[in-house]
């Protein structure tokens, strides 16, 4: 099953180091365009590596990372290590601080058929070409993919508690949330992360296009290897790994904005749903997200000039006709997908993914706001999807509806950076694991 390995990482020199919190920047597929560009402004955050600009960008991060190197801007740590990773958070409306735990770390990238690492949704493949390409001239992993294993013993909290009496960095990051790097050196340690993940898959929760432009450029390379053995550094990938098992793990819902919807009639997209769901009015848009709360196959729908929770009557959902396995069908966004996007607005789930009608939004009041202002014909409110469910649709070999997951926090570029050159992807022999 997965194997890991401790990683020599690059990281910021000591001087740097104590600024860290003005050289990390958000993921690529998460940060804005504003963001961007106030990023770029600094010349060495890590938005030149992950994220860089202008023409040939790929190339010029080659150049840049090599630069970096030869001036002692990023060193590399003498000892490999695994590195613990602990994310703490609040959510609005809500007292707690969560704590997300996990450590970095090298993972095989092993091909989706081998079911070692399991995704749940599909990529793109424009976007996937942007990563090869960048991982190709830098050989160099950015920032880290998340991903979830499953130890209802809590095997590996206690080192990585441990580990954080001594962070590397301490800083708040763009989500506001505290973000805290430590490392283990320790052999024997190390060892007991290898072994508790030997024997199970690795669900991957994000970075579902960094890690295929890892398994692309794997296959290019093995292709170019007849002496391939497995072990060579492109075989390896770098990733976040938390507990599926922790109640820290949040997922946020993702609601769909419809707009642009040629002949858009309210009256008659409202009729359209009346054979599937019952449709109940609500008095305040604002109290969708609690009314279908914990409620299989119920949404709400927001109008210009009403808000409605509506709930699938279960005898229709035998009606259904897409080829799924039923647990990937009593999906909530399935359902919403087909009744309501299919049946009702008539967009074919063929089309779905790349329908300009439809855009994405975790901001329950953006959806609110833009559907009184005019800017969406309507917005659907959904639940957030439970690890269970993401679990059964993995196992089933299938994936989950576009923007189906949200995983909260998302992870930063910048703490640490991954080389796979193989003269700085080596471990020294006494740190084999």
């Amino acid at each position: 099953m997965a194997q890991i390995k401790p990683v020599r990482a690059w990281r910021y020199n000591r001087g740097l180091s104590e600024q860290i919190e003005t050289l990390t920047s958000p993921l690529f597929d998460v940060v804005s365009e504003k963001q961007r560009q106030v990023l770029y402004q600094n010349p060495l955050n890590s938005i030149h590596l992950s994220v860089p600009a202008g023409d040939h960008a790929a190339e010029r991060a080659g150049q840049l990372l090599e630069h970096w190197k030869k001036t002692g801007v990023i060193e590399q740590d003498v000892l490999p290590g695994i590195y613990g990773y602990y994310q703490y958070f609040s959510l609005p409306g809500s007292s707690r601080e969560y704590c997300r735990k996990g450590f970095i770390c090298h993972i095989k990238a092993c091909d989706w058929a081998e079911n070692v690492i399991l995704r749940h949704e599909n990529t793109i493949p424009a976007a996937v070409n942007d990563r090869i390409e960048l991982l190709e001239k830098t050989l160099l992993h950015v920032s880290p993919t998340h991903g979830l294993y499953h130890d209802e013993d809590f095997t590996l909290e206690g080192y990585l508690d441990e580990s954080m009496r001594h962070p590397l960095y301490e800083t708040e990051d763009y989500q506001g949330v505290r973000e805290v790097l430590s490392v283990i050196h320790d052999l024997d340690v190390i060892r007991t992360f290898v072994e508790q993940l030997k024997d199970q898959p690795v669900i991957l929760a994000d970075g579902h296009h960094r890690y295929e432009s890892s398994l692309v450029y794997r296959k290019r390379r093995m292709e170019a290897n007849p002496s391939h053995t497995g072990e060579e550094p492109y075989n390896f990938h770098l990733m976040y790994l938390t507990n599926a098992a922790s109640d820290d793990l949040v997922i946020l819902p993702t609601h769909r904005l419809l707009s642009g919807l040629p002949a858009w009639d309210r009256d008659a997209f409202m009729e359209k749903l009346a054979p599937y769901f019952t449709v109940r009015p609500l008095e305040n848009p604002y109290d969708a997200p609690e009314i279908i709360a914990g409620k299989p196959w119920a949404f709400g729908v927001l109008l210009a000039d009403g808000a409605y929770k509506i709930r699938l009557k279960p005898e229709v959902l035998e009606s259904m006709t897409w080829h799924f396995p039923e647990v990937v069908k009593r999906l909530d966004l399935t359902v919403l997908h087909y009744f309501v996007i299919e049946r009702a607005l008539g967009i074919p789930g063929r089309d779905q993914r790349k329908s300009p009608y439809i855009t994405f939004s975790r901001n329950f009041t953006q959806c609110v706001t833009a559907v009184a202002e005019g800017k969406a014909q309507a917005a659907l409110i959904t639940n957030t999807v439970r690890m269970d469910e993401i679990q059964a649709v993995c196992r089933s070999g299938f994936t989950l509806p576009q923007k189906s997951t949200y995983f909260y926090p998302k992870v930063i570029a910048g703490f640490l950076f991954s080389s796979i050159r193989p003269e700085e992807f080596s471990l020294p022999h006494c740190a084999e694991v």
